[in-house]
């Protein structure tokens, strides 16, 4: 539950929607999690039984960050792979360009798209 706590925590001013996505493991089925999410307006989403679709986003991105962060590269402690993860996943929001966000980083996909809704 610290795990989650310390994301409600930094995540706390964001202005959008927040999303826990999970597979139909633990955090799916543990009431404390659930109400905890429901507590702090978080949606839950989850992969529905033998629908790998449903995780694809998360999937992709994980994907994403092994090969551009993790591999060949060895850590020397907890810290530095932290460290490492915060600043992979600022550079990917705002500097990492996508095709299929027209070749903007999603910063700048979704404030271009605030302004035209």
């Amino acid at each position: 539950m610290s795990g989650l706590e310390e994301a409600i925590a930094q995540t706390n001013d964001c202005p959008y929607r927040r999303t826990f996505h999970s597979d139909q493991g633990w955090a799916y089925q543990m009431n404390a999690y659930i109400q905890t999410l429901k507590d702090n307006s978080i949606f839950q989403s989850m992969s529905r039984k033998g629908t790998c679709l449903d995780n694809s986003p998360m999937e992709n991105f994980f994907s994403i960050i092994k090969q551009e962060l993790h591999y060949g590269k060895v850590y020397q402690s907890q810290n530095e792979l932290r460290q490492a993860i915060e600043n992979y996943i600022y550079y990917y929001n705002h500097h990492r360009i996508k095709e299929k966000l027209n070749w903007k980083n999603p910063v700048e996909f979704r404030q271009l798209n605030q302004k035209t809704a």
